[in-house]
């Protein structure tokens, strides 16, 4: 990892060993884990490091507490995935494996959308990928991802930069895969918003698909901090794998 590059947060860390060890089978579902004390000794953590992690895994469904039982893991977690942030060739592909073709890779002003979403200030210069994700079927999926300015992504997340200027393929991945792979250490957090829409005739086109397919548009940014380091739309078309989506208050 690069100087200078943000460093995960104690709690992050504790969060995963512990969703690790829910999903390895050390504490299986219906488990109950042990008491505070005992657990922070097994950890080699402190009581309130532990406590904070443990009711952040409460509040993302791995966990619930049993009145004069405890903590106990619940019967059916949500699968490994949605503690950490994935790329969307990785979460679709799971049943059929899904290959990235690039269609354009450049640079661009900023639009309404950059601007809104990743702070995009004028004369700022965006990193732009276009993507189809591609199975056995032919195109599935349509991406259109954006990377934050240069300045921006030095300071907030030099890793990231680096890895968008030493792709070696960039027309076989996702911005946002270079994204994951860059960022061991460093703690992502992630937003999206899923509406309902057309496919267009553009798009369309790219997709052999007809303009007037019903398709589910997914909005995401994802930030280092309070920073948005990375924005992206992603098209899914009536046929398209399916999305699993977890909601939380």
């Amino acid at each position: 990892m690069a100087a200078g590059a943000p460093q995960r947060r104690p709690v992050v860390a504790l969060y995963e060993r512990i969703a690790d060890a829910v999903h390895d089978g050390t504490y299986p579902p219906g488990s109950t884990l042990p008491s505070e004390p005992k657990l922070a000794g097994e950890l080699g953590v402190s009581r309130p490091a532990l406590r904070e992690a443990l009711l952040l895994l409460q509040e993302d469904g791995l966990l619930t507490v049993r009145r004069g039982v405890g903590r106990t893991v619940n019967a059916h977690p949500p699968r490994r995935g949605f503690e950490q942030v994935r790329a969307l060739e990785e979460l679709l592909g799971a049943a059929a494996p899904l290959r990235v073709r690039g269609l354009l890779r450049t640079i661009e002003e900023p639009t309404d959308f950059t601007t809104q979403h990743l702070l995009a200030p004028a004369g700022a210069e965006l990193r732009f990928w276009e993507s189809v994700l591609v199975g056995d079927a032919g195109p599935a999926v349509l991406s259109h991802e954006w990377a934050a300015d240069a300045e921006v992504l030095e300071r907030t997340h030099p890793a990231f930069a680096e890895a968008l200027r030493s792709a070696a393929a960039p027309e076989r991945t996702s911005m946002l895969a270079v994204l994951c792979g860059a960022s061991r250490g460093v703690s992502l957090a992630a937003h999206s918003a899923v509406t309902a829409t057309l496919l267009g005739r553009r798009r369309g086109e790219q997709l052999g698909r007809s303009a007037d397919t019903p398709t589910v548009l997914v909005t995401q940014v994802v930030r280092v901090g309070d920073t948005p380091v990375l924005a992206a739309k992603h098209m899914l078309p009536t046929g398209a794998p399916a999305l699993p989506v977890l909601q939380s208050n």
